[in-house]
């Protein structure tokens, strides 16, 4: 049932006019022992005085009330248009209608800075995606360059490597230029990946396997080096949709960021579970850790805090989540080690894609 509307003016005028004719009664009752004439002379007056009361109350409701909530009503339907270059003309008042007034001209301010805040980053956002589509594109036709003579270089030192006698110096030397050549190599792939991303081939699969493929990986890297990586599965994890590919390309950036992290002997530890209706995998190392005004830098292409790094593994990491519509987040503390967490939905959708730092 709908309720009906009572206007604010005669809500506010009634209890004025139930006082005035309770007083005209008793005035009545009071006025029986005088004369007619008297009498009729002294209710008029009374009646009089009665209307002019009225008239003055909705007088001043009518200026100090009606009027400032006309205004009001008329800035808000600006506001609601678009229009945040507005201001009420009574906050100067020193009442609650003028602390009302205060408080919206404050409100209007605060969102007209946002909107500016808003649009600032939005051309910031949008100069830095035509920046690295301009980036994308050389990086293409770069590494398509370098890679030709770089695979006829492999294959010279291939031969070379083969005709060297063992107790040549000159031995140790190749072995030194086929690992940087790999390392070219593998720039060069991270490089290709960030500039043309394909999207991902998603299957339901076992994601204990993707990670222990990854891991097998970097114990390789890892075998003259005093650093252990351990591996615990989760063996009653369900299956989850994902590329295989790009989920172990994932995992052995995030292992391989970990190991540089490491100065000396020290540890990298992975594993794997399950958060709500989300697969888990956390990468985490006992290394350098990470100053907590990069941790939101982290993430961006060719940001790096290694003199010898490219700073695209992890930028390549959050787009292969983000293409996951899943979520990556980083915790680290400085001479302690660094934690990076990633989640996949089970089905391959559904959560907001991001970054988180703590």
């Amino acid at each position: 049932m709908e309720r009906v509307r009572v206007n604010w003016q005669l809500k506010a005028l009634l209890p004025v006019v139930f006082v005035l004719v309770a007083g005209l009664l008793l005035f009545t009752l009071a006025t029986v022992s005088l004369r007619d004439p008297e009498r009729h002379t002294v209710l008029l007056l009374a009646g009089t005085g009665a209307v002019v009361i009225c008239g003055v109350s909705i007088g001043v409701l009518a200026y100090f009330i009606q009027r400032p909530m006309v205004e009001l009503q008329e800035k808000v339907g600006l506001i609601s248009e678009g229009n945040l270059d507005v201001a009420v003309s009574f906050s100067g008042r020193n009442d609650e209608i003028g602390a009302l007034g205060r408080k919206f001209n404050y409100m209007t301010k605060q969102l007209r800075d946002s909107r500016k805040e808003i649009e600032t980053m939005h051309r910031t956002q949008m100069s830095r995606a035509e920046h690295l589509a301009t980036l994308g594109e050389l990086a293409t036709g770069l590494a398509h360059e370098i890679r030709n003579p770089l695979a006829g270089i492999a294959g010279v030192i291939e031969i070379i490597g083969r005709d060297l006698p063992v107790t040549s110096p000159a031995h140790g030397m190749v072995k030194d230029v086929r690992l940087e050549i790999n390392q070219i190599n593998r720039i060069l792939t991270d490089l290709l990946e960030t500039a043309r991303p394909h999207p991902p081939m998603m299957m339901r699969s076992n994601l204990n396997t993707t990670v222990e493929h990854a891991v097998m990986l970097a114990r390789q890297q890892v075998l003259s080096q005093p650093i252990r990586i351990e591996l615990q599965q989760a063996a009653d994890l369900p299956e989850v949709e994902h590329d295989s590919d790009q989920i172990h390309q994932l995992v052995l950036n995030l292992l391989l960021n970990a190991v540089q992290a490491i100065d000396g002997a020290g540890t990298v530890r992975v594993e794997i579970g399950s958060e709500g209706d989300c697969a888990r995998v956390t990468v985490s190392d006992t290394g350098r850790g990470i100053p907590e005004q990069q941790l939101s830098q982290i993430f961006r292409p060719f940001f790096t805090t290694r003199g010898n790094g490219t700073g695209l593994g992890l930028s390549l990491a959050r787009r292969i989540v983000d293409e996951h519509h899943g979520r990556i987040g980083v915790t680290s503390v400085v001479g302690q080690g660094t934690s990076l967490e990633v989640l996949l939905p089970f089905s391959g959708a559904g959560l907001e894609s991001g970054e988180e730092s703590a």
